[in-house]
């Protein structure tokens, strides 16, 4: 299963996410009726909004952090009548029963290394015709937080696949999507130096290298990498898709 993440703390944080999932969702054409996946649905921000497009629809929210997902209960502790909450890996078969009208996710694929399996899994649970938006890092995604991390570490760190527009055609189509759309969008988010750059970094980016290290190196860790950035800014490349399943 996926890590698990400081739910809490990331629900607090000023997310460039917000204009993400703003940004996928306006690429999702909707009736407003339909039954939507969201795949990687974290703490639900981007669930909201999904509800609100969806006045008599459904959401099937699926994510792989426990912590992840009770913050989303609490966010949509009135709206959970139309929310179907499953905890699972969406690399392998999903555990909820019939097929979605669309798929939308925002800044989630980039965790999963095998998006060949993750988009076989997605398709296995989109009836024909069912649209695919999402977001995620592309290539070239923090390519200046990994240098840094890389500069204190002393090796590169790893558990994304950050990829390409061609490898990303190639495996929807693979996967039986078809009507295919692949961007790479520079979007750099600059944040205040020192405490909330630091706290951003290590609740959202720097969590896997954290994991690997004892309590008390966390702190020291997270301050070595910002002070190795050039300035207070992660340098985000979003990996944007639009595909239909054939």
């Amino acid at each position: 299963m996926p890590r698990e993440w400081d739910a809490r703390t990331y629900d607090s944080l000023p997310l460039p996410h917000l204009g993400w999932g703003l940004r996928t969702l306006g690429r999702l054409p909707l009736r407003g009726d339909e039954r939507v996946l969201d795949a990687g649905c974290g703490t639900g921000r981007d669930t909201e909004g999904l509800l609100d497009r969806l006045p008599s629809g459904r959401v099937v929210a699926v994510d792989g952090s426990v912590r992840m997902l009770d913050q989303l209960r609490e966010r949509l502790a009135c709206r959970l009548d139309r929310v179907d909450v499953v905890h699972a890996d969406l690399t392998r078969p999903l555990p909820f029963d019939g097929t979605v009208d669309a798929v939308f996710s925002v800044a989630a694929f980039h965790w999963i290394e095998d998006h060949d399996a993750l988009f076989a899994s997605l398709a296995s649970r989109m009836r024909a015709g069912a649209r695919l938006v999402s977001d995620c890092g592309g290539r070239g995604n923090i390519a200046a937080v990994n240098a840094a991390v890389a500069e204190v570490r002393g090796a590169a760190p790893g558990g994304w696949e950050f990829a390409g527009v061609a490898d990303t055609e190639r495996r929807l189509a693979a996967a039986g999507f078809t009507d295919v759309e692949v961007r790479l969008r520079p979007d750099p988010a600059r944040f205040e130096p020192g405490e909330q750059l630091e706290s951003f970094l290590a609740t959202v980016i720097l969590g896997p290298d954290l994991d690997r290290l004892p309590a008390e190196e966390h702190e020291p860790f997270v301050k070595a990498v910002a002070a190795r950035l050039a300035e207070p800014v992660v340098d985000y490349v979003r990996l944007e898709i639009s595909a239909v399943r054939a």
